[in-house]
């Protein structure tokens, strides 16, 4: 595929699933199902079945999701590559999907990628059963005014923004006392709060218990310089050190995805191709939403044969 300027592959996170996923893929291509395969062999779930028939409430839990979607974003970027039609000039990834980022940058192998994201979503559920949360999207207001809010509602409890997702859309988690408080005063300044569906208050301190034991795990881990620029959740800027990579990816469990600075990043490095490899088009419709309507560039989704074939 020819584009003029850079091109930038997204992988998408937790949310992004459904039951299955995958499955073009799956049923057209044997190195797909040993890939799938291999991630059923190192997290000792079985991701065929779950991303296939489920049930829903069993993929959507996060010890099996983590290591579900992540299969899936890379089975997605496998056809990707296998096609031969795109150059990737930059990685990035929404939360979960930073690791499929890492793996297609080429700084963590498919095994060990798969390995982190199943102990990741352990540790994570273990913290969000000690420590319950909860999250709300809030719309219409821009992160000063969000930021106002927590700190006003922050007295009932722990708060932060745990999404930057666009310039008025905001992620925040913390304590359900708390949250209730900070989704009134939403309203009061004429935004939005949804409640979201999810089993912890993810990117928050309630869950940072979760951080030692992955420290540990991460130490032990080879990573690699990433072979293509791979702009990070926590800084919204690239890092090529394996030792600050892993120290990153260690404090983003607890830590708020600056999405939003990570495309207007984009923007700005003359980036004019966005392709979301995954499932679902979560992050092609916040590129949508980021992107100035003057900016010439060419918004992709890839996680089927079907929609492979629009990329040529």
């Amino acid at each position: 595929m020819k584009t003029i300027g850079k091109t930038a592959i997204m992988f998408p996170g937790q949310g992004s699933q459904y039951l299955g996923m995958g499955q073009g893929f799956l049923s057209t291509s044997s190195a797909a199902c040993d890939l799938l395969t291999e991630a059923e062999s190192i997290s000792g779930l079985p991701l065929a079945r779950l991303c296939s028939k489920g049930p829903e409430e069993e993929l959507t839990r996060t010890l099996r999701l983590q290591p579900a979607l992540t299969a899936i974003n890379l089975i997605c970027w496998q056809a990707v590559k296998r096609a031969g039609l795109i150059k990737a000039d930059f990685f990035v990834g929404h939360s979960l999907g930073e690791y499929a980022a890492l793996a297609a940058a080429g700084a963590l192998s498919f095994a060990d990628t798969i390995g982190l994201v199943t102990l990741r979503g352990r540790l994570m559920e273990r913290e969000a059963t000690a420590n319950p949360g909860a999250m709300a999207a809030v719309l219409k207001l821009d992160i000063a005014a969000v930021e106002a809010v927590l700190k006003t509602a922050s007295i009932h409890g722990r708060l932060t923004v745990a999404n930057h997702n666009s310039a008025r859309q905001v992620v925040i988690s913390g304590d359900s006392s708390a949250l209730t408080v900070a989704a009134n005063l939403v309203r009061e300044k004429g935004g939005k709060a949804i409640p979201l569906k999810v089993s912890g208050a993810w990117h928050s301190a309630l869950i940072s218990g979760a951080i030692p034991d992955f420290s540990r795990a991460m130490a032990s881990i080879p990573v690699n310089s990433p072979q293509v620029p791979l702009l990070f959740n926590v800084t919204a800027a690239p890092e090529s050190d394996p030792d600050e990579i892993r120290a990153i990816m260690t404090r983003q469990i607890a830590t708020t995805v600056r999405w939003y600075a990570i495309i207007e990043r984009l923007l700005a490095e003359n980036v004019r191709c966005f392709i979301e490899v995954g499932p679902k088009t979560v992050l092609s419709g916040l590129a949508k939403q980021i992107i100035p309507p003057d900016y010439d560039c060419t918004i992709l989704q890839v996680d089927s044969p079907e929609t492979l074939a629009t990329i040529s």
